[in-house]
């Protein structure tokens, strides 16, 4: 069984958001991914969605969107994203769908695996960070803390991490993400939000401190599903 990932869909099939007003290589986004998912993933599979999933505003204008994942092959965990403003009450949104899972707090299971995560926010930087930012920073850390810790008890000892905004700024500097995701020795981190090539760059990836961090954004990834991990099931 295979562990895929592509985060940043910014879906629209109810709401008029067109995404190629960033750019050409948007075009018709939705069946690029669509096509890698068929052509990749089986019934057996899961896929990782860190966030930005729908341009709806609340669950009605989001439930096509939704729909057109659940459609697709493969078990799916997603996190919330800083544009998911339909994400509503967990229980509700894991009792909806039968192949996709939302993290909050909680914790789904890869394999041998324990998927954990939050949405995340902006690290200390030396361009802005506000009182308010320390806030939200220190509070998706506590989510963070409070996912891991439910997998930790719950007798998983291997860790995969997914966030919507990258563990680091722009620097690359460590943050409490990154501290958190060492002390509990998660294996692999998936994170988005970075679009364009400018942004790129701006991302830890690769190997720090025994984590192996990716940055999985559709348009980075050429609106491609990554493969992060095989099993020999």
């Amino acid at each position: 069984m295979a562990l895929y990932a592509i985060g940043d869909l910014h879906l629209s099939n109810y709401v008029d958001k067109p995404m190629d007003i960033f750019g050409p290589h948007w075009e018709n986004h939705h069946e690029k991914i669509r096509q890698s998912w068929w052509d990749t993933v089986r019934a057996e599979d899961t896929v990782l969605i860190p966030g930005d999933i729908s341009w709806g505003m609340n669950m009605q204008e989001a439930m096509a969107d939704l729909q057109w994942i659940e459609k697709l092959p493969g078990k799916k965990i997603l996190i919330k994203g800083n544009h998911d403003y339909w994400w509503s009450s967990i229980s509700i949104l894991n009792s909806t769908f039968s192949n996709m899972h939302f993290i909050q707090n909680n914790y789904f299971v890869y394999e041998d695996y324990a998927i954990c995560g939050t949405r995340g926010w902006i690290t200390p930087n030396s361009n802005k960070f506000s009182q308010r930012d320390e806030k939200i920073y220190h509070r998706e850390i506590h989510r963070l803390r409070l996912s891991l810790e439910a997998a930790k008890a719950a007798g998983y000892k291997k860790y995969i991490g997914m966030l919507h905004y990258p563990p680091t700024n722009d620097e690359k500097e460590p943050s409490l993400f990154t501290e958190v995701f060492k002390a509990y020795d998660v294996e692999i981190v998936v994170y988005g939000h970075l679009h364009g090539e400018d942004a790129y760059g701006a991302g830890l990836m690769g190997p720090h401190n025994e984590t192996t961090y990716h940055l999985v954004s559709c348009d980075y990834l050429d609106f491609q599903l990554l493969k992060i991990k095989q099993t020999k099931s």
